[in-house]
């Protein structure tokens, strides 16, 4: 019996009306048809953080200065974030790369250093990166995602930080998608009204400067931010590795977009933790057909929505595995 048909059988004779338990059963039809199995596991499960700074905030696009992507990775480190807590009490591993942050840390073992440059060039007056950094960006991506592959994990989450990275986001989500700049551009950290208006008119012109990029790794390169491309490259690793996909929020989904455009078979992996409340966020999840977990009015980034859905994404295993059937619990099915 297929697997798809055999999944659907266990899940229809479990002790509950046909359907009753909503998207859990997609989500354990999705999990079980991964793993090829009807007894699935997760294993391990991580969250991988990557930072970087870019170019384009020194336009003043973000209503927080660069410095603080510096801040919040020494933040992440001493365990202080929103995705520390969080971590701590799903239990989940963390790792924080620095992608590209305009600094140099000292040697701290809890960071890892996935440096490409000292933050992105501004693509208001030029290209983001150069074709090598972009390479360099998809290898130490891959590595990372199969160093945790190798220990075991098969489940990985993905979240970033870096001031002026919903710029990037909304600019590659823009020339991707065709979605016009006005439903793709959000107020990020928090601009006001007359901050996203300018923020909207500076990217119309980043966009005018740019010929229309031919394909996904193109588009990175004119607009990406370091953290981007890596995190790109690392779904696109996991998706090789068998690895059940978490997708944050909205850089994230970018982040997705991208490497779905490389390669079409990721979406079979991937499952939308939640829906960010930055606009461009829910455009782009209709756009690409995904349905979130769950919507919390959540805009912090870091993986957060991840580290929050996981217990959900454990309840559609564990209902798979442990709860009786009709036939088990002696409960007459349905007439």
């Amino acid at each position: 019996m297929p697997i798809h048909e055999a999944l659907k059988q266990k899940i229809d004779f479990k002790t509950k009306p046909l359907g009753a338990l909503g998207q859990l059963e997609d989500l354990a039809m999705q999990i079980g048809a991964v793993q090829n199995t009807l007894t699935p596991k997760l294993i391990k499960p991580a969250i991988l953080v990557f930072a970087a700074d870019h170019g384009i905030a020194e336009a003043g696009v973000s209503a927080y200065p660069a410095d603080v992507t510096v801040q919040m990775v020494l933040n992440f480190l001493k365990g202080g974030a929103a995705i520390n807590v969080f971590c701590r009490q799903h239990q989940l591993a963390l790792h924080i790369i620095d992608a590209g942050v305009n600094f140099d840390f000292t040697k701290n073992e809890q960071l890892i250093d996935a440096k490409i440059a000292y933050g992105t060039r501004n693509f208001l007056h030029e290209k983001a990166m150069t074709t090598t950094q972009l390479q360099q960006c998809f290898e130490k991506g891959g590595q990372l995602v199969n160093a945790i592959a190798n220990s075991g994990c098969n489940i990985i989450g993905f979240g970033e930080m870096g001031i002026g990275n919903t710029s990037s986001a909304s600019m590659l989500m823009s020339c991707l998608t065709n979605i016009p700049l006005e439903q793709c551009v959000g107020k990020g950290t928090g601009l006001t009204a007359a901050g996203l208006q300018r923020k909207l008119t500076l990217l119309k012109q980043a966009q005018a400067k740019h010929a229309n990029p031919k394909d996904a790794k193109e588009a990175l390169m004119f607009f990406g931010g370091f953290e981007i491309a890596q995190i790109c490259a690392a779904m696109l690793n996991a998706y090789e590795n068998n690895m059940l996909i978490m997708v944050d929020g909205f850089i994230a989904t970018v982040a997705y977009l991208c490497a779905k455009e490389i390669n079409n078979l990721i979406s079979s992996h991937a499952i939308f933790c939640h829906e960010s409340n930055e606009q461009g966020h829910r455009h782009l999840l209709s756009y690409i057909g995904a349905k979130p977990l769950v919507n919390l009015g959540m805009r912090v980034g870091e993986g957060t929505g991840c580290a929050l859905a996981y217990p959900i994404i454990q309840s559609a295993v564990l209902f798979l595995e442990e709860m009786a059937s009709f036939e088990s619990a002696n409960i007459s099915s349905k007439i």
